[in-house]
């Protein structure tokens, strides 16, 4: 079951007009919320993202945040499975072709809930391959579009090779991965590259941020060079469905020793005790 413009019905049954300005232009904007043990993990941290996102593009938010909090509920309620990646998305709606934003259309809502799922035990043990690219997206990456075309042609570009991730640079610094935030570690110092228009601004990369603050593990947020990324000892890509990773092979060549280091060792144990004792019971202050 999903959910479209006020009805919930199988998603077989599920039509959007043509010249919906999301199908039409790509003009709309996402969320997925992660859900384990059917509780949506962080899901006002998520529900402000879509409210800045709207904004920023001057869409009109259709829901508030207890009508956002009752649907994703009821649809989370309707499905088989109990951890699920909720995915939202919200388009200008539909309109005769123009660039021009049309007047008085009412936004498109679309939420379908699909089986979340993490990296599997073998693939976090032994590490993950990516390649890198440089950064060719537009200059409003921290706007969580639907318009992912610059994004799925640099995943692409890690797919061919059979890698997880498109590591990305620009002007000889990192910005993220094509569906990933990044952290590397260099000297036992977690160092992640800070917000700004050219990333996108992941919760999961909070949760990582605020687990590394609480276990008092050495951590810098700053801007990273591209050398510092090739030298560094240890290469992290995190998101809701990929967790934390290491990468250990960039462009074909090892990440420190090749395995998953110590440090994100540790990462993934504070990870996965947080994900059981936070996220699997919604009781967020846990995480203090």
């Amino acid at each position: 079951m999903i959910f479209l413009n006020g009805k919930f019905l199988p998603i077989e049954q599920a039509t959007v007009p043509v010249l919906d300005r999301g199908f039409i232009f790509g003009d709309g904007v996402y969320e997925l919320v992660p859900v384990y043990s059917r509780v949506a993990f962080r899901l006002d941290e998520h529900l402000a993202r879509l409210e800045r996102s709207l904004a920023l593009v001057r869409i009109r938010n259709p829901h508030n945040r207890q009508q956002w909090r009752g649907i994703i509920a009821q649809l989370i309620a309707l499905q088989p499975y109990e951890d699920q990646g909720v995915y939202f998305q919200v388009t200008r709606g539909v309109a005769k072709r123009d660039h021009a934003f049309p007047q008085g259309v009412e936004p498109t809502v679309f939420i379908m809930s699909s089986p979340l799922v993490n990296p599997p035990r073998k693939l976090v043990e032994r590490g993950a391959e990516a390649l890198s690219a440089p950064d060719y997206r537009w200059q409003k990456c921290d706007i969580k579009s639907i318009s992912l075309i610059g994004n799925v042609l640099l995943r692409q570009v890690s797919a061919d090779a059979g890698a997880a991730e498109t590591i990305l640079f620009r002007d000889g610094k990192l910005t993220e991965a094509s569906a990933s935030n990044v952290f590397i570690v260099r000297g036992g110092t977690i160092v992640a590259p800070p917000k700004s228009n050219l990333i996108l601004p992941g919760i999961t990369y909070d949760v990582v941020l605020e687990l590394a603050q609480a276990a008092r593990l050495p951590l810098e947020v700053r801007d990273v060079a591209e050398t510092e990324v090739r030298a560094a000892d240890e290469i992290w890509v995190t998101s809701s469905s990929k967790e934390v990773l290491a990468i250990v092979r960039l462009d074909g060549q090892p990440v420190g020793e090749g395995r998953p280091g110590p440090v994100f060792r540790r990462m993934y144990q504070l990870y996965q005790d947080f994900k059981k004792t936070v996220m699997r019971t919604g009781k967020e202050k846990a995480a203090a």
